[in-house]
């Protein structure tokens, strides 16, 4: 496990929040690892719980539980650095160029201390009297340290001690008795520690910024990541969609190909059938020849008289001056692109809302009836998936939920996001779905239009199909089995699919949603049974 995390770079074991190694990591739902202490903490702030790596939002907060795996790996990776900068730091102490000692005269060894007083470094055996003698005793002693001249003042050649605050820089104690008189003047240490409480808040804005960076990262790693499913995904259903077109292509110019061959045989079959009148013709023509020919040499004048009448008369035949053979191919091929046209146009427009009809089964969400808000003569089934109109009033305890008309809402609620389902309208005459916001009126007559929240289609009068509340007709090419609904609450956008079909209905666009939605269901009146067929909430297959 050593050598494997060796190959490691930190970047692997730091955590996202606190930008340190891990300590007692967890992992959330979505993957990844935090501090248990820095998500902990992070979720106490934030009110929702969100992961701060891919913003993916958990219903409620998740148990965490330590990562024993990942957490023996930090350990490891810890002791990895802790040998490396040991081994790091002897090879220093070994190799790197020291403060030599001043005094020594022939080989110089490396300076123990350096005295500021007497602007000179020792060694070990020429610090000795520093600490021996009591005048030396006195002497400020440092770690050793080059360039000693510029830590003593030029002026009056005694120890920058002291910092001037009035004048922003290090004196001696003779600059506060002389130039720096009645200065604010304080020990060096003392402005050290204030400025590196500084360099502390410092430090805490630049890792802050480097957290939000790495955070950064992330989100665009992310959006990459994203962006590519959504490539990959546009890719397929362009491919999906050109396939198609180019089979419907193939297929029409199969279809020309055979309908061209089919009259081209006919006109065949037709060229012989005269070919072949016109030869019998001709050879009764000829026969006719050889007989008027053998009567004309006949010298019998009795049996010549006798066969004159019959034999002086051209045999029936047709009247070929009108037949003509046309050409069986007269339709120009400008017209029959014009038709390619079309069709390929009805097939884009198909395989697009296809492509659609998949994109948007992706948000399909699990939709039931609420009964607190049903009509009183609605009957509702005991999945709350379905939804008639009775002949009886039913004894239900008044609501300020409940609508007066025939109308029922789902109990799921959506105030962001995107969502779909999927109704069964089939056997029905009249219907109305759509979704509706939160404070619509549930009382008296009911108007149903994006001005008073709501956003709907409807079959009226069996085959009447317009966009609810309005005077818009639509023209369907078949009859619904199964409506499609989706929404996309930030986009403002409510669309209706023919399911079966695999046709756009509908679609309100640019509306303003600024409260929760909610799924719209009218099985309208029952019509004396005509209308009885209730409203079904379907399941979707996404593998369709």
């Amino acid at each position: 496990m050593a050598a494997a995390s060796s190959l490691l770079s930190e970047d692997y074991f730091l955590c996202a929040i606190c930008l340190d190694v891990f300590t007692e990591p967890v992992t959330v739902p979505c993957g990844h690892n935090f501090c248990k202490n820095c998500i902990t903490e992070h979720w106490n702030i934030n009110v929702q719980c969100k992961c701060p790596m891919c913003d993916k939002s958990f219903d409620r907060r998740p148990v965490l539980y330590v990562n024993t795996f990942i957490s023996e790996i930090v350990s490891q990776f810890r002791l990895s650095v802790q040998n490396k900068s040991n081994c790091s730091s002897e090879e220093q102490h070994a190799n790197t160029g020291d403060v030599l000692c001043d005094v020594c005269s022939k080989t110089k060894l490396k300076a123990l201390k350096s005295c500021l007083v007497c602007l000179a470094s020792y060694c070990e055996t020429h610090l000795e009297p520093h600490h021996r003698i009591t005048g030396l005793r006195r002497h400020k002693l440092i770690d050793p340290v080059e360039n000693l001249e510029g830590r003593v003042c030029t002026k009056h050649e005694r120890p920058l001690e002291l910092f001037c605050k009035t004048d922003q820089m290090c004196v001696c104690q003779f600059c506060t008795e002389s130039d720096h008189k009645l200065h604010h003047i304080i020990p060096l240490i003392e402005e050290c520690d204030g400025r590196k409480a500084e360099l502390g808040k410092t430090e805490a804005e630049v890792q802050q910024m480097i957290q939000e960076r790495r955070l950064k990262i992330e989100q665009i790693k992310q959006s990459v990541k994203l962006s590519k499913e959504d490539a990959d995904r546009e890719t397929a259903d362009s491919v999906q969609v050109f396939t198609a077109l180019i089979q419907s292509v193939q297929r029409s110019l199969a279809e020309r190909i055979e309908m061209i061959q089919e009259k081209q045989k006919t006109t065949e079959e037709q060229a012989e059938g005269f070919v072949k009148e016109l030869e019998e013709e001709i050879l009764k023509l000829t026969k006719r020849i050889a007989e008027l020919e053998q009567l004309s040499h006949n010298d019998d004048h009795l049996q010549f008289l006798q066969s004159f009448p019959s034999l002086n008369t051209v045999p029936p035949t047709k009247d070929w001056t009108e037949f003509r053979v046309h050409s069986s191919h007269e339709r120009p091929i400008r017209s029959t692109m014009a038709q390619l046209e079309e069709t390929l146009s009805q097939e884009i427009e198909r395989q697009c809302v296809h492509v659609e009809l998949k994109r948007v089964q992706q948000y399909a969400v699990d939709v039931t009836l609420d009964p607190e808000t049903a009509n009183h003569y609605l009957i509702l089934s005991d999945d709350g998936k379905q939804v008639n109109h009775g002949d009886v009033r039913q004894n239900l305890p008044d609501s300020q939920k409940r609508f007066l008309c025939s109308s029922v809402l789902g109990k799921q609620s959506f105030s962001s996001g995107r969502f779909y389902y999927e109704v069964q309208v089939k056997g029905k005459t009249n219907w109305i779905l759509g979704v509706g916001r939160e404070s619509i009126s549930r009382t008296g007559d009911i108007t149903w239009t994006p001005a008073n929240g709501f956003w709907c289609v409807r079959l009226a009068n069996e085959n009447g199909y317009e966009v609810a509340g309005s005077s818009v007709h639509l023209s369907l090419k078949s009859k619904p089995q199964k409506v499609g609904v989706f929404v996309d609450y930030e986009e403002g956008l409510v669309s209706f699919y023919e399911i079966d079909a695999a046709a756009l209905i509908y679609s309100f666009t640019d509306c303003n949603f600024t409260e929760k939605l909610y799924p719209y269901f009218s099985p309208c009146h029952n019509c004396d049974g005509k209308n009885s067929s209730p409203l079904i909430i379907c399941s979707i297959n996404h593998t369709e």
